[in-house]
C-alpha cells in the first residue's frame, strides 16, 4: 500500500498539481487529494498531525501544540489499539529541552490583533460567520487528531535570511523602486530618508483588496503558515489588519487557503513591529504562494498597503531532479550540536566541552548579569588557568546585544570544533591552543537572550532582548574616553606632553549611581586582570566587519575617524571578511539600506554611525587590546535549520582572526642587570602616534603589518633602550626583547633601600659623576666670577 501510494504522489507531482495534504488515516500513511476540474481544489481538512510517515518531510521548526491537560486527558482515553501516549507535561518538556523554535513552542507567543491589547489564545483564521463551523472528521481517527505529539511544522524559506532572491519576489503593483516586492522581507530595516531605493517594505501602488504580494518557491513546497510585520519607517505608519493567501502551481489558476468551507482571512498586524503568526487550518502543496492584504490602517488617504512577510514550508524532493548533488549546502560536516541553546543548555553544552577535554580547557565567570546570571567564559589553552610568559591573550565576546544570537552559536560551535580537532591531532588547531590563551565569552547579555528566546526566531522582532533587562544598551556603555583625549588634543600645544594610551576612566562613570550595566562592569573589570592582545565582539543584522574609531570626533552623524593604527585595524577586518563565505561573495545582496560591499564588507565604525563608549573603542584606548565588531548575518536570530551553513560560512574566519594575534612584533623588557622583567614599560613605535605597555612579566606584544620598525622602550627608573623591529608575513610574531639599564641614581637609591654594599664599579662611576659636576660647577662659578670683576673695572 505505501509502495502505491509513493508511486501515486509522484505521478501528481509530475502533472504539476496542487495538492493539499490531509490528515493520516488509520494506516499511518497520508492521504494526498489531487485537485479536482480546475486541478487547485483543496480539501478542506486537518493538517498533518500524529506519527504518520509524511513527518519525514524535513521540519526543522515551527509548529504549535494543543492544550497540556486537554491533550493528557484525551490521550488516556485513546485504547482503541491499546496504544499509550506519554503525558508529561509539555511546559516541564520544554524547560528540560530549551530551544523555543517554532517547533516546540505554545501559540501564546502569537499575538492576536483584534483588540489592541495583546490576549494570549490559539491563533486562528478568521470565518466570515460570527459561529464558528466545525469541520467533519470522517477519515481521521481520533487518536491520531488528538496525539500527544506537536504537528510538524516547515522552516523558513528566507525572505529574511535572503536565501529567497529578488527575482523570486513578485507583486500586483508597488508605489516605486525602494518600495518593491523585493523589500518586502521580514525585518527589513529602512535607510533614515523616506524615498530612497532602501525603503522598509513592499507597498502597494494602488488602495484596493486585488493587491498581492508573491513568492515563488521554484519547487514544490508544503507551505505551512507566514509571518507578517508593518513598514519599517521612522515617518510613516503602514500595517496590514487582516489578509488571504492563496495557491498556485503556474501562476494561473490560484486557489484560497480555507477554513472549512469558507475562504480563510488572517489576522495581521497591530503595530509595525511585532511579528505575527498565522498557521494554515491545511497545510497546501504548491510552488506559488500570494499574501492578498483585505484590510490595512487608513489614515485618510495616507494608508497604504505595505507589509514585511516570511513564508513557512517544506521544500518536498523533486524525483524528476538529476542534479539534487549540486544544490546549496544545508549540513556541515562537522559533527557539533548545532541548535539553539537557551542559558541552562548552554552551561550545559560548556560543562560537556570541558569534561571531553580537561586538559585544554577552563570554565569560569566574570560576573552576573541583572538577573544573577553568571557570565560564563570558556579559556582555551595548553596552561588554563594561568598567564604563560610570551604567549599572547585572545577574546571572542558574543551576546552583546541578546537578540543578535547567531555569535553566540558560534562560539560554541567553536569550543566543540577545537576540541575535536585538538584529540584528532590538527596541526593547525594543535598550534593555535599552544600559542595562544584562548577566552570565549558567547553570552554577555544572558538576560536580553532569555527574553528574544521565549519568542523564537522569527518571531523575536528587530528589538526583543537587544538591551540589558534594565533597557541598557551595551553597545555604547563603556566609558567614553574619545571625548577627553580630543580635548585634551585641542588645549595642549605641546604634543610630547599627551599620553595616547591607558586612559584613566573618568570618576563619574566608576561611582555606584553610574547608569552602567553590571555586565559592563564585570567585562571591564576582566579586560583590567587579563592582557588582551586581540578581540572581537560578535554582533548580527547585517554582513560588515567594522573597526575603531567607533566615535566621530565633532558628534557627527557618521564621519570617517581613524585610529594611529588604521592601516592595521583595515589588515584585521579584511582578514574576517575575506575569509568569510557569504561577505566574499561578490554577487550577494545588501541586507538592509547599505551596500557594503563597496567598502569591500569592512568600514571604520565612526563612518557607519556614530557610537560613544564603545568597547571597541574603550578596549584601544584604556588596554593593550585591538578590537573589532563583526556583524555575522542579515538575520539576527536565524532559524536553526540556518545554523549548519552559518557555521560552514564562518569557521574559516574564526579561526584565521584569532591567528593574527601572532601579528607583528612580542618580546620580554628585562632589567640588564638582574635579569627581572619589568612591568609597565613604554612600547613606543616610530611614526605611530599609539603606546602599549609590558604587563606583569615584563612580556610585550605589539600588532603591527608587516615592514620596518623603530621601536623605544621607556621605564620610570631606567634608560630608553631603542631598536629596530622587522616584522615578516610569517604566522609567527619577531621577537624583539629589549634590556633596559637602572638610570645610576635610582639605583643607588635601590640599593641604599636594601643597605647593601655599593660595588666597585658603581663606586668608580658614582666618584667620575660627582667630579663631573664638580667640574661643571666651578667652572660656571669661575665664569661669573671673570664677569663680575669685568664690570667692576668698567667701573
Amino acid at each position: 500500500m505505501a509502495a502505491f501510494l509513493h508511486v501515486t504522489l509522484l505521478l501528481l507531482l509530475s502533472h504539476g498539481s496542487c495538492v493539499q495534504v490531509d490528515g493520516a488515516p488509520s494506516d499511518g500513511s497520508p492521504t494526498v487529494t489531487p485537485a479536482v476540474g480546475s486541478g487547485l481544489d483543496l480539501t478542506t481538512t486537518r493538517s498533518f498531525v500524529g506519527n504518520s510517515s509524511a513527518t519525514e518531510i524535513p521540519t526543522a521548526g515551527f509548529t504549535t501544540s494543543k492544550s497540556t491537560t486537554k491533550t493528557t486527558v484525551d490521550a488516556k482515553r485513546q485504547t482503541e489499539d491499546g496504544q499509550k501516549l506519554e503525558t508529561k507535561d509539555s511546559k516541564t518538556e520544554e524547560e528540560e529541552e530549551g530551544p523555543l523554535e517554532l517547533a516546540k513552542r505554545s501559540t501564546r507567543s502569537i499575538k492576536v490583533t483584534k483588540k489592541l491589547k495583546s490576549v494570549l489564545k490559539k491563533p486562528k483564521a478568521i470565518s466570515k460567520r460570527t459561529k464558528v463551523t466545525k469541520t467533519s472528521k470522517p477519515e481521521v481517527k481520533p487518536e491520531v487528531i488528538q496525539s500527544a505529539e506537536p504537528a510538524p511544522q516547515c522552516p523558513p524559506l528566507g525572505l529574511e535570511s535572503l536565501k529567497v532572491k529578488d527575482y523570486q519576489l513578485r507583486a500586483s503593483s508597488y508605489k516605486r523602486r525602494g518600495l518593491g516586492p523585493h523589500r518586502g522581507r521580514l525585518n527589513i530595516q529602512s535607510g533614515v530618508e523616506d524615498g530612497d531605493i532602501y525603503d522598509g517594505a513592499w507597498c502597494a501602488l494602488h488602495r484596493d483588496k486585488k493587491q498581492w504580494l508573491e513568492v515563488d518557491a521554484q519547487r514544490l513546497t508544503r507551505f505551512t503558515g507566514v509571518i507578517l510585520q508593518g513598514r519599517s519607517s521612522i515617518w510613516s505608519w503602514n500595517v496590514v489588519h487582516t489578509f488571504k493567501v492563496q495557491f498556485s502551481n503556474d501562476t494561473l489558476l490560484w486557489k484560497s487557503s480555507m477554513n472549512g468551507s469558507e475562504e480563510a482571512i488572517f489576522e495581521g498586524n497591530q503595530d509595525t513591529e511585532t511579528p505575527v503568526l498565522a498557521l494554515f487550518h491545511t497545510p497546501t502543496v504548491a510552488r506559488y504562494i500570494r499574501i492578498n492584504p483585505q484590510s490595512w490602517y487608513q489614515n485618510g488617504t495616507q494608508g497604504d498597503i505595505c507589509l514585511r512577510a516570511e513564508v513557512l514550508g517544506c521544500v518536498l524532493p523533486d524525483p524528476s531532479n538529476v542534479h539534487e548533488w549540486q544544490a546549496e549546502p544545508s549540513e556541515s560536516k562537522d559533527k557539533l550540536d548545532f541548535r539553539h541553546h537557551n542559558y541552562k543548555e548552554m552551561r550545559k553544552l560548556m560543562k560537556v566541552v570541558h569534561e571531553e577535554c580537561p586538559n585544554i580547557t577552563r570554565i569560569y565567570s566574570i560576573g552576573k548579569s541583572y538577573k544573577d546570571l553568571k557570565l560564563y567564559v570558556m579559556e582555551i589553552s595548553d596552561n588554563p588557568g594561568k598567564h604563560k610568559l610570551g604567549e599572547p591573550e585572545f577574546r571572542y565576546v558574543a551576546g552583546m546585544h541578546g537578540n543578535e544570537v547567531l555569535g553566540r552559536e558560534l562560539l560554541l560551535n567553536l569550543m566543540q570544533y577545537i576540541c575535536q580537532e585538538y584529540k584528532r591531532g590538527n596541526q593547525r588547531i594543535l598550534r593555535l591552543v599552544r600559542d595562544t590563551r584562548i577566552h570565549l565569552l558567547p553570552s554577555m547579555n544572558p538576560d536580553g537572550y532569555e527574553m528574544a528566546f521565549k519568542k523564537g526566531s522569527e518571531l523575536a522582532g528587530w528589538a526583543l532582548g537587544r538591551y540589558s533587562y534594565e533597557g541598557i544598551d551595551m553597545n555604547s556603555n563603556f566609558a567614553d574616553l574619545n571625548s577627553g583625549m580630543w580635548t585634551a588634543i585641542e588645549l595642549e600645544t605641546d604634543r610630547s606632553k599627551l599620553i595616547n594610551h591607558y586612559f584613566p576612566i573618568p570618576e563619574q562613570y566608576t561611582s555606584e549611581d553610574a547608569f552602567v550595566a553590571s555586565e559592563t562592569r564585570a567585562v571591564i573589570s576582566w579586560m583590567q586582570s587579563i592582557p588582551f592582545v586581540l578581540g572581537a565582539n560578535l554582533h548580527g543584522g547585517e554582513l560588515v566587519v567594522t573597526y575603531p574609531y567607533d566615535m566621530t570626533r565633532d558628534w557627527a552623524p557618521r564621519e570617517h575617524t581613524p585610529t594611529p593604527d588604521e592601516s592595521f585595524f583595515r589588515w584585521l577586518a579584511t582578514a574576517y571578511a575575506s575569509t568569510n563565505q557569504v561577505m566574499s561573495n561578490p554577487d550577494r545582496r545588501p541586507c538592509h539600506n547599505k551596500n557594503f560591499l563597496r567598502y569591500n564588507n569592512i568600514i571604520n565604525g565612526a563612518d557607519w554611525h556614530n557610537v560613544p563608549g564603545s568597547m571597541n573603542d574603550f578596549s584601544y584606548l584604556h588596554t593593550n587590546c585591538f578590537e573589532v565588531t563583526v556583524e555575522l548575518s542579515c538575520d539576527k536570530f536565524p532559524h536553526v535549520s540556518e545554523l549548519p551553513i552559518e557555521w560552514e560560512n564562518n569557521r574559516e574566519s574564526l579561526l584565521v582572526y584569532m591567528e593574527q594575534v601572532h601579528r607583528g612584533i612580542k618580546g620580554v623588557i628585562r632589567d640588564k642587570d638582574t635579569g627581572a622583567g619589568i612591568a609597565n614599560a613604554i612600547i613606543k613605535v616610530e611614526d605611530i602616534d599609539h603606546h602599549i605597555r609590558s604587563v606583569a612579566d615584563g612580556d610585550y606584544w605589539r600588532l603591527l603589518n608587516p615592514g620596518e620598525y623603530r621601536v623605544t622602550v621607556t621605564a620610570e627608573g631606567y634608560l630608553p633602550n631603542s631598536r629596530s623591529c622587522h616584522v615578516m608575513y610569517d604566522f609567527y610574531p619577531t621577537i624583539c626583547d629589549f634590556y633596559l639599564t637602572m638610570m645610576p641614581k635610582e639605583k643607588l637609591k635601590d640599593i641604599l633601600r636594601k643597605r647593601g654594599k655599593l660595588p666597585e664599579d658603581v663606586q668608580l662611576r658614582l666618584r667620575q659623576r660627582r667630579l663631573r659636576k664638580l667640574r661643571v660647577t666651578t667652572k660656571a662659578i669661575n665664569q661669573r666670577r671673570a664677569a663680575a670683576a669685568k664690570r667692576a673695572k668698567r667701573v
